[in-house]
């Protein structure tokens, strides 16, 4: 049974889950203001695509032939992706004062990591199978954290995040 809310009069009640797309909906659009605002005052050529799906909001940034300036806009290891995705999510929360969750990916970027984080976590999973007790994996942020987690879940396997700050990292571990 879904969760109704209701807005306005007493005819009008509408499914939470509609809420929240439209609410979602809502934060993308006011991200891709604030992005080719961005562009704009940056003079780089890039069209953003709007996706909103299992509860995020996700915001990319592409253009039609390979751009060494949008390349410049991911950084090395993503650093400058990192902090545009946060001023972003700071610009949603500015007109929302709601703290969003968007995800922000340019040229691809994220999709390509995410293709690496998996094997990563698969190269771990064989060496748990090879017989090690345990492996550490370098440090991350948070959201490669989570992407990891989730595929050595899916392998039967354990992990637990450990470290502080920069060096927090996921210790891999055989399933119970």
């Amino acid at each position: 049974m879904s969760e109704e809310v209701q807005i306005g009069t007493a005819e009008a009640v509408v499914p939470a889950e509609e809420i929240s797309v439209s609410r979602l909906e809502e934060e993308g659009d006011i991200a891709a203001d604030y992005l080719e605002e961005l562009l704009d005052i940056a003079d780089i050529d890039g069209d953003i695509d709007i996706e909103v799906r299992n509860g995020r909001t996700y915001i990319s940034v592409v253009t039609e032939e390979e751009s060494d300036t949008l390349q410049s806009l991911v950084g090395q290891d993503g650093e400058v992706l990192d902090a545009l995705q946060e001023l972003t999510r700071l610009s949603v929360l500015s007109a929302t004062e709601t703290r969003s969750r968007l995800v922000l990916d340019i040229s691809g970027y994220r999709d390509r990591r995410n293709a690496e984080l998996t094997e990563i976590a698969k190269d771990a999973a064989a060496q748990i199978a090879a017989g090690s007790a345990s492996v550490a994996l370098p440090p991350m942020g948070a959201y490669e954290r989570k992407i990891v987690h989730d595929v050595i879940a899916e392998l039967g396997l354990n992990s637990e995040s450990e470290g502080e700050g920069p060096q927090r990292h996921i210790v891999v571990s055989a399933g119970q």
